[in-house]
């Protein structure tokens, strides 16, 4: 068998199209986190200055008050950015960085639930997709080592 005839496992994963699009995730991964945070930044300005406007639905086993969940949501949406940037240039402190963070963040919007459903559940899903698009991303494979 010559060298030719030999594909490793090696070899799929250096695949260039799965090169990209790990890439490509880790861009998309990136801005998703970068787009989450400026909407929680927004979202907690919010709830800092006028609590009236959120109004809670049923009675919900998780009660706490609006302010502090307002600096919760501020303060993760401030540390985003920051780590979004890191992962443009590939940094691996910020790849653990963003799951850490919407795995925070997921765990707040599902408290967030009784408030804004709808857009609690869309916010976990983007944290979810955030999480996926990090975890399968390998800067080996995008740089072709």
């Amino acid at each position: 068998m010559t060298s030719t005839e030999r594909t490793t496992a090696h070899d799929y994963d250096r695949h260039p199209v799965r090169e990209g699009f790990a890439a490509g995730t880790n861009f998309a991964a990136a801005t998703l986190l970068l787009v989450v945070s400026i909407l929680g930044v927004l979202q907690g300005i919010s709830a800092l200055a006028n609590d009236e406007i959120f109004v809670a639905g049923i009675d919900y086993v998780y009660k706490f008050d609006l302010t502090t969940w307002g600096w919760i949501v501020l303060i993760l949406g401030l540390v985003g950015p920051v780590i979004a940037c890191g992962m443009y240039t590939g940094a691996v402190w910020a790849r653990v960085g963003a799951v850490i963070i919407a795995a925070v963040s997921i765990i707040v919007n599902f408290l967030w639930l009784p408030y804004y459903p709808i857009w609690s559940l869309v916010l976990i899903a983007l944290d979810a997709v955030i999480i996926w698009a990090v975890a399968t991303w390998s800067r080996d494979r995008a740089d072709g080592v």
